[in-house]
């Protein structure tokens, strides 16, 4: 057992992790988000901050392909695309200057965006605007080098298309792999060991996947103004916990 086990966390808490994983999916696959976030703030309890993010990125990776191949009829494939390529942009700009950025600062700024993306004021659905696509996917690659988890700040880009439950998730769902399996390159080209978590993140992925086929059959018996009302508090609390985060730790400075 403890040969399956990373040297860098005690057995227990790899236990508590692949249990967490389970969990987190299943209200990612339910609610769209909030998984990713929660998993992260978990393992940052018991985990090295030079592993966090890297081993973090597989295991989203995994959760959410499950949920892209099983909502795979509902994507929205131009938003998918457009978003890759700013993924691109912001991932191979960001990674040598993410590190220059402000932790404090970028969670706050997230969380703004997060907030307009969300509750500004709609109007009728348009056909999708290719450069404000482009330019989130950068945004936000370069916002998962450096805190991580912008799966809400994803949501939100998605949401302005005023997209229904299911092609909401299912394209939020795409574009995270995307920009995790960007982040995984990366942070392998910079050095990170991923072969010591081999069998903890086969683990954490097996229980997330079925998490994700529990949070799916959820989701379809969702009525669709109890999801997007569940959808903005899920957000606006999100938001609100980045900007406390941020706001600390500047205060700490």
């Amino acid at each position: 057992m403890l040969d399956l086990v990373p040297p860098d966390i005690s057995p227990l808490f790899a236990g508590i992790l692949i249990f967490c994983s389970f969990l987190t999916s299943a209200l990612t696959a339910a609610l769209g988000l909030g998984g990713g976030v929660t998993l992260l703030a978990i393992m940052g309890l018991g985990m090295p901050v030079s592993s966090l993010l890297p081993v973090h990125g597989i295991v989203q990776l995994g959760s959410n392909l499950s949920r892209s191949l099983i909502q795979r009829l509902y994507i929205v494939w131009p938003l998918a695309l457009w978003f890759f390529i700013g993924s691109v942009i912001g991932i191979a700009v960001g990674a040598p200057i993410a590190v220059w950025i402000p932790d404090n600062v970028a969670k706050i700024a997230l969380a703004l965006f997060i907030l307009w993306s969300v509750f500004r004021k709609r109007t009728a659905p348009k056909p999708v605007n290719r450069l404000f696509f482009i330019l989130g996917g950068a945004l936000t690659s370069l916002g998962t080098m450096i805190v991580g988890a912008t799966g809400p700040m994803v949501a939100g880009l998605i949401s302005s298309q005023g997209l229904t439950k299911q092609p909401l998730i299912a394209t939020h769902a795409l574009c995270m792999v995307l920009q995790h399996g960007l982040k995984i390159l990366a942070f392998g080209l910079m050095g990170f060991a991923y072969h010591d978590w081999l069998p903890m993140l086969a683990a954490m992925i097996a229980s997330g996947v079925l998490g994700t086929w529990l949070g799916t059959r959820l989701l379809d018996n969702l009525p669709e103004k109890f999801f997007r009302t569940t959808f903005r508090l899920t957000m606006l609390i999100l938001s609100a916990q980045l900007i406390w985060q941020g706001v600390q730790g500047l205060l700490a400075h």
